[in-house]
Parts: C-alpha cells; structure tokens; sequence
C-alpha cells in the first residue's frame, strides 16, 4: 500500500468527522434545526468505519496519525467554511502535527 491511499482515507476521515462535529455545532450554538443531526451522526459513523480502512495493526497508531491530518483539515474548515485565516501560529502548529503524522505513518516497525 503506498503513503497515497492511507493519506486519501485520512482526508477523507477528517472532513466526515469535522462536518458531523459541525452539525452538532450548528444546532447547539447557532441555532439550526435539529435535523442537522441526522447528516451529522451519519457523517460521524462515516468516519469511524474510514480509520477502520487504514492498513495497521493497532487502532492506537491510526488514531495517532490521524490527528495530525485533522488538525490541518481543522484549519482548511477554519478558513473555508468559516472565513476566520488561520494565524501563523495556528499554520505552525498544524505543520508540526502533520510532521509527527508522518514519522508515526512512516517509522519503521520492530518485529
């Protein structure tokens, strides 16, 4: 498997976890319609079986990997979604998250 395809899922995983996050954001703090829950949880449970895609063997080291793409993905809805620019602090931080994605997805395994 190449660095491609578990990097396409983590994507993927992050803008379904953060759009069903959102849903639930939208109803409790801006007020929207209840039924922004149903796409919510269906966007959540998306993203649980997403991880479940990635080729290792412990959910531990997906989940860890993981953050870091969320982090950035975090900052794009930042951005995108909600028109806050990140701040260069925020953009620092996310590269250092991503970094520490990248030495967990490509360091070396014992045994």
């Amino acid at each position: 498997m190449t660095l491609v395809t578990p990097l396409a899922i983590y994507v993927l995983a992050a803008l379904a976890e953060i759009a069903g996050c959102f849903a639930f954001w939208a109803w409790l703090r801006l007020g929207k319609s209840p039924l922004w829950l149903a796409p919510g949880m269906l966007s959540l449970a998306l993203f649980a079986w997403l991880l479940t895609r990635i080729d290792v063997d412990f959910a531990g080291r997906a989940y860890a990997a993981y953050g870091g793409i969320y982090v950035i993905a975090s900052l794009g809805w930042l951005w995108q979604t909600e028109g806050q620019v990140p701040t260069r602090w925020d953009l620092l931080g996310g590269a250092l998250c991503v970094l520490g994605a990248m030495v967990i997805l490509a360091g070396p395994r014992a045994g």
